[in-house]
């Protein structure tokens, strides 16, 4: 068997535009078990974007750009449904900025020989296979994207914006959520920004400039965003999968009362995770347990426990089609570090 025998079947991204999913969330609104928690947390997004002076923020781990959903968040950013986003460094580099550069994620399957995988360069993630030599390529453009930055300690936001002007110029497929974020002003940060290609990247450029070279500054990433959450005031958290996006998100009402600043918990909240609450982790607390800890009131949230490929594009499109995102505000919240 050769490489392209199994790089042969694209993954194909959902177009939430073309999938009208109001009249079937509305009526799982009136189901019971996850159906009906799907239907209520679709409708608490949908507050979310119909208050006018909410933020959303979309925090974002696991695979789901790699699996299809990737077009869902670039479309929730063109039309005005996300203010910030909160994303590992795999689901914004190893998977968005790397279709950008015109690589693909294929199809593929769970049952096979991982030892002829790894012959072949071909990286899996469950069902999906990835060309590890594309993987390096991302690498090496991260790098480029380093060498030509002033050394200096830089934000993941900041790091990313520089990968948005970049595609700007250079994207082979021009529909990237970098891009979007980039072109509408809609921060991204990956607070283990060096846990993806962006590390490999990144280690390569220190490697060559080992004195005087671009690094990755986390506690600055805290700092900007919660200026953020200081800025926006009332907010909305829309949150796929757990991990440190989670709770750098969450966190940010602890951190601006650090700071002096009295800010309001997140008022509105939604998780999409499988995670099991009983091993006390982060990735599975619910969102009444972060209420315990001045995070997120608990007055408007809910906990979906399912895989967030099959119920992310109902929400989303429920959401989309519902409109509410025609009269919001454009927060542009990148334009409060142009200073």
């Amino acid at each position: 068997m050769k490489k392209k025998d199994l790089l042969n079947k694209t993954v194909e991204h959902i177009d939430i535009k073309k999938i009208n999913a109001v009249d079937i969330v509305k009526a799982m609104q009136k189901m019971s078990f996850s159906a009906r928690d799907l239907g209520n947390a679709a409708a608490i997004y949908d507050k979310m974007l119909k208050e006018k002076k909410c933020a959303v923020i979309l925090t974002l781990a696991g695979s789901t750009s790699a699996a299809g959903c990737m077009q869902v968040y670039v479309d929730m950013v063109k039309n005005n449904m996300i203010d910030v986003i909160v994303a590992t460094g795999a689901s914004i580099v190893d998977m968005d900025f790397f279709e950008a550069l015109g690589f693909k994620h294929y199809q593929g399957t769970p049952f096979i020989d991982d030892k002829l995988l790894r012959s072949l360069y071909i990286d899996r993630i469950y069902d999906t296979f990835i060309d590890e030599e594309q993987l390096q390529a991302c690498d090496k453009t991260i790098k480029i994207i380093a060498d030509s930055l002033p050394p200096r300690a830089y934000s993941s936001r900041e790091f990313i914006r520089a990968m948005g002007k970049y595609l700007q110029q250079k994207a082979k497929k021009k529909d990237s959520l970098i891009q979007a974020a980039y072109e509408h002003d809609v921060p991204i940060f990956c607070p283990a920004f060096s846990d993806s290609s962006a590390g490999f990247g990144l280690v390569l450029h220190q490697q060559q400039y080992p004195e005087n070279h671009v690094s990755i500054d986390s506690v600055k990433d805290f700092r900007e965003l919660t200026e953020i959450k200081i800025k926006a005031g009332t907010t909305g958290l829309l949150m796929i999968g757990g991990g440190v996006p989670k709770n750098f998100a969450q966190d940010t009402v602890v951190c601006a009362e650090i700071m002096g600043k009295e800010v309001d918990m997140h008022k509105y909240a939604v998780q999409i995770t499988v995670a099991d609450v009983r091993d006390g982790a982060c990735s599975s607390s619910t969102l009444k347990e972060a209420n315990s800890w001045g995070k997120v009131d608990c007055a408007c949230e809910q906990m979906v426990y399912a895989e967030a490929t099959t119920v992310l594009p109902l929400l989303a499109s429920y959401a989309y089609h519902q409109g509410s995102w025609k009269k919001r505000r454009k927060w542009q919240l990148a334009k409060i570090f142009n200073r």
